[in-house]
């Protein structure tokens, strides 16, 4: 049960209702619906998440970010969501689960696994060899820059679902 409560969409009013009829037009979910009890922190979201869907790592990339991160923060609402955006933007059922377990299969996103893990892991103190193993994968700059950048995304929508406690909107997926 959302501990912060929700703005109906049908309901909203200023700028939450510009928002669920502009950006968000067809995707009410519950943590959009809970995050705009304060539209500028939907906007935090937004401004994150639209320019992000540009940048240099592909959608399956951010959904492994998405993936192992809130696997690592137990969240089962975005473990739940991004699975099945997971497989919408390319990767199998059994990548998710190897995302999740922190450990894939592909040589490339198990790197991306790993690099995002650790920073996970070490607060962002990484090392030289972390980022020399990164980018030995193929990864660039750009790449560990926009990595560090889905992982505060990340971060952010796993605390909310937590200090909310969303329900889902998505089919639970099983332990890893």
């Amino acid at each position: 049960m959302n501990r912060l409560g929700q703005v109906d969409p049908a309901a909203a009013t200023g700028q939450a209702k510009e928002i669920f009829d502009g950006p968000l037009k067809g995707k009410h979910f519950n943590i959009f619906k809970s995050m705009a009890q304060s539209p500028a922190a939907l906007q935090v979201y937004l401004g994150m998440s639209g320019p992000l869907s540009q940048g240099v790592l592909s959608a399956a990339e951010r959904e492994v970010i998405q993936l192992a991160i809130g696997q690592a923060n137990n969240c089962g609402y975005c473990v739940a969501a991004h699975t099945v955006i997971g497989k919408m933007s390319g990767l199998t059922a059994e990548q998710t689960v190897e995302a999740r377990r922190g450990t894939m299969a592909n040589a490339k996103l198990n790197a991306l696994t790993k690099f995002v893990l650790t920073i996970h892991e070490k607060h962002g103190h990484i090392s030289d060899a972390d980022l020399s193993a990164f980018k030995a994968a193929g990864y660039t700059d750009a790449h560990a820059v926009e990595v560090v950048a889905n992982y505060a995304l990340a971060v952010y929508t796993n605390v909310f679902n937590h200090v909310n406690d969303t329900p889902s909107d998505f089919p639970a997926v099983g332990g890893v």
